[in-house]
């Protein structure tokens, strides 16, 4: 059994909500992307279907309790749910709001706060506004004292007793030592003590030794430094003219070799900062966009599994308790981006990960 703590990703978008029905249609869940997506050149896998779980609804607590059976089962110690807060609103609470009150499932979980604005960006349409966030330091306050309830629970992901929180966007925050230094503040009048904070380096400029008040930063996973070259698009050209489809909406996407990601990843030195590593078992937003996809082609359990056995490998925990793996992510379908059975692969990608952290015999 690994020594180390691997958490994945979660994505609660899979319920209705009165902001989704306005935005995007009444009924709008994450699934309806997923449905709506269509191979864009051959050997594009898409549409990906959950198999096991099937359209779930985060609203039930039987759907949170297999994902939770099923995880564990597979190696994952426990969920970073995504949170939102626009200034004291809350938006895809209920299912982690439920997980809060009922003490079920009992499965570890830590918050990540995903605090950018919400935009059109899912349909190519990044400047319309659909809901913005301020920064202040009463929203500080008021943010810290909301998320003291969680941190009190007992299934809280700690460090030295300290829970987790992680922040999506730090390069968003106008100051973010203040608010780094209000939230300590306050975490410590309200008796929650110490907090451990890390940012996500979400770009390649956010790649500092200046940790700018965190405890740690984490990778995340597409990690730009790691890119290939995208495909030539004159290949794909001679592809689709010697199948005779005249029709090539893949043009407009970005596709990429996954497994050359991956050997580019492997190389990667590994920083003199505490970061936590991250790896993906694939990424493919297609469903949510007609054109300008992001795609990572070629994943394969296999070529996944080397992966995350290179990072056991390499990967030494700062202390007995910093130890930390991401995996990004548990259930991102509309991102073609899950550890949760696919009607293509079915458990392969779990049962990759259980071989990696649970008997430590990965695939050569």
């Amino acid at each position: 059994m690994s020594s180390l703590r691997a958490l994945a990703i979660y994505l609660p978008q899979f319920h209705p909500i009165s902001e989704n029905d306005e935005w995007w249609g009444t009924g709008f869940t994450e699934w309806t992307n997923v449905t709506k997506a269509l191979p864009r050149f051959p050997g594009h896998y898409q549409p990906q279907l959950p198999a096991d779980l099937g359209f779930y609804d985060l609203r039930l607590p039987q759907a949170r309790q297999a994902q939770a059976e099923l995880a564990k089962a597979y190696g994952i110690h426990g969920f970073c749910y995504y949170h939102y807060w626009f200034n004291g609103r809350r938006v895809l609470d209920q299912p982690f709001e439920e997980v809060l009150s009922s003490g079920s499932p009992d499965f570890p979980f830590c918050l990540c706060w995903a605090n950018e604005n919400w935009t059109r960006r899912w349909d190519g349409q990044d400047e319309e506004l659909l809901l913005k966030q301020d920064y202040s330091e009463a929203d500080d306050v008021a943010h810290i004292q909301y998320l003291a309830t969680a941190f009190a629970d007992p299934r809280y992901i700690r460090v030295d007793g300290k829970p987790v929180f992680i922040i999506y966007r730090a390069d968003l925050f106008p100051d973010i030592s203040r608010t780094l230094t209000t939230w300590r503040v306050e975490a410590k009048r309200l008796g929650v003590g110490e907090l451990y904070l890390i940012k996500i380096e979400r770009f390649v400029q956010d790649k500092t030794a200046d940790l700018q008040g965190f405890d740690a930063t984490m990778q995340f996973e597409p990690d730009g430094s790691s890119i290939p070259k995208k495909y030539e698009v004159g290949l794909f050209r001679k592809i689709m003219n010697k199948l005779e489809i005249t029709k090539a909406p893949f043009l407009n996407d970005d596709v990429f070799s996954y497994k050359e990601h991956v050997r580019n990843a492997m190389q990667q030195p590994i920083p003199t900062y505490k970061r936590y590593p991250c790896i993906m078992p694939s990424w493919d937003n297609s469903a949510r966009r007609k054109k300008g996809a992001f795609i990572m082609h070629g994943s394969t359990p296999s070529i996944y599994e080397r992966w995350l056995a290179h990072i056991v490998k390499t990967f030494k925990p700062f202390s007995k308790e910093e130890n930390f793996i991401f995996i990004n992510a548990w259930n991102e379908w509309a991102e073609g981006n899950h550890l949760e059975p696919c009607q293509r692969w079915n458990r392969q990608y779990l049962e990759a990960t259980k071989r990696v952290l649970v008997t430590s015999n990965p695939t050569e």
